[in-house]
């Protein structure tokens, strides 16, 4: 029978999970019912709907590691278990951060205004290269699971944690270096992708500095489209870069939980602020994104006209 807090914590981890799946779906079949309309797909919605397709399978993983550790303890200290579920989530983590990043550069080279030669190359074929750039996203999020799938010191590293979490009485005998397993050196790989953002969003002030010098002179002042694309654009950038560092601050807290008293609470609250960044991130998305926002008025009016309810 579960606890009260097992009880709380699947509730708002099963709220989470809900709200990001409705979040992520949306946006995959509102830019699929517009592919089939067109013919055609646009560049950031080809991105968009990747990066839901790659969340969604994301926030799968998370709910059933959540189930598991409340529901069934048993299985959740099964390290081949823990090792397939730690190799699917390492290929979706990556797919999202990555997918993510390109929708930041993307941005960039969209909006910025760099005379540099290398930005205006890059600037004229993203359209043209895009699809070949989340196929090798793709590619080295599949390698870097393979590798993880097949490491021969993986299940040992594994095997050394499992045997310490069942030993707590050894914990200060323990070295702390035995943590460091090869999962943690894949995660820690995160960071290229995390650097590509920070660098992709100073860029952007950097190009709306000079773009408000150049419009000082002028009757629109700050008011003008360009402007607001970059104000737009940072504002994404900026909830992305915030979840994605809680994000990552939560699976460190999940990963080195048998280093704590509170072992199994540092998980749960680990999972619970971890599924906020696939779930949170692609609400705000929906908001900043005009197609999908306005999609979104048009079902919230749909559904009053038919409930009745006047506005």
């Amino acid at each position: 029978m579960l606890s009260m807090e097992d009880n709380i914590f699947v509730i708002i981890l099963t709220g989470e999970f809900i709200i990001g799946m409705l979040g992520n779906v949306y946006i995959g079949l509102v830019n699929w019912i517009d592919w089939i309309k067109k013919k055609k797909i646009s560049s950031v919605d080809y991105i968009l709907t990747s990066l839901a397709i790659s969340r969604i399978c994301l926030l799968c993983i998370l709910i059933l590691n959540g189930i598991i550790i409340v529901c069934y303890p048993d299985f959740h200290e099964n390290d081949k278990l823990q090792a397939v579920i730690n190799i699917f989530w390492t290929l979706t983590n990556y797919l999202s951060t990555w997918f993510a990043t390109c929708l930041n550069v993307f941005y960039l080279l969209k909006i910025a205004n760099f005379s540099h030669p290398l930005f205006l190359w890059l600037k004229r074929r993203i359209d043209r290269v895009i699809h070949w750039v989340l196929l090798g996203c793709l590619a080295i999020s599949s390698l870097i699971s393979l590798i993880l799938a097949t490491a021969p010191n993986y299940d040992f590293e594994f095997q050394k944690i499992i045997n310490h979490k069942r030993n707590c009485t050894e914990m200060s005998h323990v070295s702390k270096s035995q943590y460091f397993s090869l999962l943690t050196l894949f995660n820690l790989l995160a960071i290229v992708p995390c650097a590509v953002s920070l660098i992709s969003f100073f860029f952007l002030i950097v190009s709306l500095r000079r773009h408000i010098k150049q419009m000082k002179v002028s009757v629109t002042g700050c008011g003008d489209p360009s402007t607001e694309a970059h104000v737009g654009a940072m504002k994404t950038m900026t909830s992305f870069l915030f979840l994605l560092f809680v994000y990552y601050g939560a699976s460190l807290l999940a990963t080195f939980h048998y280093l704590m008293k509170e072992s199994k609470l540092a998980v749960m609250l680990g999972e619970i602020i971890a599924i906020l960044y696939p779930s949170g991130h692609s609400l705000i998305l929906i908001i900043r994104n005009n197609k999908l926002r306005q999609a979104s008025i048009r079902v919230l009016r749909f559904g009053r006209t038919n409930a009745g309810i006047t506005p």
